[in-house]
């Protein structure tokens, strides 16, 4: 009797993640190993101090996540993201910062990794945060985003037309999706544009991939630096 191969979707979405931490302070990085243990289908599977030593974890064991602190030392966590592409092209990045300080903000904005948050994050967001961006999702820390916003304010003259339409002819949104990317910019999942707008987690995600076209970005996180440096919102 031959044994099916093919994998249910209660299987692809149990699939475990597996999970490399780097973190020059040891108490974080058991902390952090501690914490992610604990929650369902998702692993820690190697752990460094530093970005070199990092990169040859990540480069041997291609995991499918990785925390990566923006301070480290000798090399930071921007240029290691950076390499990190090179050496293992199907992990995702989540750079992790202690500060929110606006040369970190902006640094992070432009390192390509697929999310950004603060180490003070709740556990079972970042539970969230990992499984998701292991799926190929995006995600901005709502206080990250707030920093980014107010660096690039908006000036006097960048308004919403009375059509329904942003001003900037190069970006052809209605209304309501920019609504919705005023929530994604301030780091809101699909299921909270969907709870906050009193509409289907399907039409929050079709929105959202309007925004995508129409802004011609690839993913959540461009569409919110797109949004944040060119005063679209």
């Amino acid at each position: 009797m031959l044994t099916s191969t093919i994998k249910t979707e209660e299987e692809k979405t149990t699939k475990l993640v597996s999970v490399v931490i780097v973190e020059d302070y040891k108490l974080t990085r058991v902390g952090l190993r501690s914490t992610i243990n604990e929650f369902e289908n998702i692993r820690v599977v190697g752990e460094a101090e530093d970005a070199k030593t990092g990169l040859e974890v990540i480069a041997k064991v291609q995991p499918d996540v990785i925390l990566m602190d923006l301070g480290l030392p000798e090399m930071n966590g921007i240029d290691a993201t950076q390499k990190v592409k090179e050496i293992s092209p199907k992990s995702k990045v989540i750079i992790l910062t202690s500060h929110d300080r606006d040369e970190e903000v902006l640094a992070a904005l432009g390192s390509g990794a697929s999310a950004y948050c603060l180490k003070d994050i709740d556990p079972k967001t970042l539970a969230d945060v990992i499984r998701n961006v292991s799926k190929g999702a995006c995600w901005l820390d709502p206080a990250i985003a707030q920093v980014a916003l107010n660096l690039f304010p908006k000036p006097e003259n960048t308004a919403l037309k009375t059509s329904g339409d942003i001003s900037d002819a190069r970006t052809q949104l209605t209304e309501r999706e920019f609504e919705v990317l005023r929530l994604l910019v301030q780091g809101k999942s699909n299921t909270e544009i969907a709870k906050e707008l009193i509409v289907s987690v399907h039409t929050a995600k079709a929105h959202v991939c309007s925004i995508l076209q129409k802004l011609c970005v690839d993913d959540r996180v461009q569409a919110a630096v797109k949004a944040i440096k060119e005063n679209i919102i």
